[in-house]
């Protein structure tokens, strides 16, 4: 990893960080206020002989006492000087207990001895240091004597013990640095190793780990997508929009010297945006003067002529099986060059519908009356009708949804076009979120609209859009009604779909065809 992946962690996680650190804090500020006081006193003694004052003997004495002072230091722990400060204060404990709470030090080159004695009160370590700076010297001077000579050496104190009310532990500043420090690096190992283990694409690096595809765009994540998911018409100049418009034309220079004309548009998994993809590009096509055709081929969850305001009850499905024309069907969007094809009922056998001759025969014929033909498919993980669209047209985009699609999704789905031969134009990162940063498309920081413009913008003024009829002159924005067939939510925004496959959100095809058509022959000779 780079540094810019590091910082990239902390500013996608920077919620875990602060919440490990926080909790961290806590603990040691919990530890200090719990943790019993103690407190220390201190005394310090000074060694030296009593020889003669000759220039000689003081240099051979002080050699002699820098060389004692160590072994002293070690003999101020022994019982035979703690017990006596037992028995002359009266404490409840051990010679042992009490050598853990008396420490020693010699500072280098010197006769010196520093004492320090901790206890749970200021006046108990007082008392302990007292007690051990008038026995300790007797003690030394016992041990160093000669039958019938003084002891050569003398130990004196210097610095009687001192009395601080002040407790030498716990320290909370210490401790709440420690706790900051250790919190920041518990919080930044959280938030790596969650990063590490999220096998989500989520930007547009991530995208890359997994193939090196053309990534023609990516549109922004937008939570009010639900309400209007057709932002090129109802918030033209929004950032999401020009993230269409720059789709529009990264589309359009593929290949300049054979362009592809019929495209399906595919996921690996529902709820990655594909139908709202499909309608917005196919909008911003439009909306160059180009003659484009959306098919609704998603035969078993329809959900695109909904978000485009539009009834599908006759459709696709009636034109491969003979029963209408495919102009009779074809609805205009607005006065543009925009045709929509709506799925129609509901098939039982959608696969084989969809790689029929009729369906390849549908298909050349609209692309030499258009200049594209998009094909709204079905995910490619869950059932394999946009697999099976892939072998019949120029080429496939595939959605991904960032935060919805795993990497292991999407190399899937890339494999499953790769194994019927299916041609990938590329990829469309879609719901970017900006926290992304730069990582991915679609998520830029500015807003170069007017400012009134921009204030209507957030609360998107919204017009029904009706079919055209003579006389109309401005059709206005487009906004989703109700369907007779009941209400729904865009598959780019929340939970994936349940059962995709063998149950059909608009109902089975025998459900449906007493309020769209009559029923599909009890035969299906027709698709072979």
């Amino acid at each position: 990893m780079e540094l810019q992946d590091y910082l990239n962690v902390i500013r996608k996680r920077w919620m875990i960080i602060a919440a490990v650190t926080l909790l961290t804090l806590g603990l040691a500020a919990a530890y200090t206020a719990l943790s019993p006081r103690t407190y220390a006193s201190s005394t310090r003694f000074f060694v030296s002989t009593t020889n003669d004052d000759s220039a000689s003997s003081l240099q051979q004495g002080g050699t002699f006492t820098q060389a004692r002072v160590k072994t002293y230091a070690q003999v101020l722990k022994d019982p035979n000087v703690l017990g006596p400060v037992i028995d002359n204060l009266g404490l409840k404990s051990t010679s042992d207990q009490l050598a853990d709470r008396v420490s020693t030090t010699v500072p280098l080159d010197t006769v010196l001895i520093d004492v320090s004695v901790t206890d749970s009160t200021p006046a108990g370590a007082q008392k302990i240091a007292a007690a051990i700076g008038e026995i300790f010297p007797k003690y030394v001077a016992k041990i160093e004597s000669r039958p019938g000579k003084a002891s050569p050496i003398e130990v004196a104190v210097t610095t009687p013990a001192t009395l601080d009310a002040t407790p030498v532990s716990p320290k909370p500043t210490r401790n709440l640095a420690l706790g900051l420090m250790l919190g920041l690096l518990l919080g930044f190992g959280v938030a790596l190793l969650r990063d590490v283990l999220d096998k989500s694409v989520k930007s547009q690096r991530d995208l890359e780990t997994v193939t090196d595809r053309t990534i023609l765009g990516g549109i922004a994540f937008d939570a009010d997508a639900s309400a209007h998911p057709l932002i090129v018409q109802v918030d033209p100049r929004s950032q999401r929009a020009e993230a269409f418009r720059s789709l529009r034309t990264n589309l359009q220079f593929i290949d300049v010297a054979n362009p592809p004309k019929s495209i399906v548009v595919t996921s690996s998994l529902p709820g990655e945006g594909k139908s709202t993809t499909t309608a917005n590009l196919a909008i911003s096509l439009a909306e160059t003067g180009l003659k484009v055709v959306v098919i609704e081929g998603d035969l078993r969850r329809p959900r695109l002529l909904d978000y485009l305001g539009f009834e599908g009850s006759v459709g696709l499905t009636d034109v491969l099986v003979g029963r209408v024309e495919v102009d009779d069907v074809l609805q205009p969007f607005g006065r543009t060059g925009l045709r929509l094809l709506g799925a129609g009922p509901i098939p039982p056998n959608p696969s084989e519908l969809l790689g029929s001759a009729n369906m390849e025969q549908l298909i050349e014929d609209l692309t030499e009356r258009f200049d594209y033909v998009l094909i709204d498919a079905p995910p490619l993980l869950p059932v394999t009708d946009a697999a099976v669209l892939s072998t019949i047209v120029d080429g496939a985009l595939v959605v991904v949804g960032a935060g919805v699609a795993q990497r292991e999704h999407v190399r899937r789905a890339l494999d499953s076009l790769d194994a019927v031969n299916g041609t990938v134009l590329g990829l469309i990162l879609n719901r970017v979120k900006a926290k992304e940063g730069g990582a991915g498309y679609g998520t830029y920081e500015y807003d170069y609209r007017p400012e009134s413009e921009r204030q209507r913008a957030k609360g998107r003024p919204v017009r029904v859009h009706r079919r055209p009829v003579a006389g109309d002159e401005d059709l206005g924005p487009v906004t989703p009604r109700p369907s007779t067939t009941g209400a729904r939510t865009p598959d780019d925004l929340g939970a994936a779909p349940q059962g995709y496959g063998s149950a059909p959100a608009r109902g089975s095809f025998t459900e449906q065809s007493e309020a769209r058509q009559p029923a599909f022959p009890a035969d299906d000779s027709i698709f072979h």
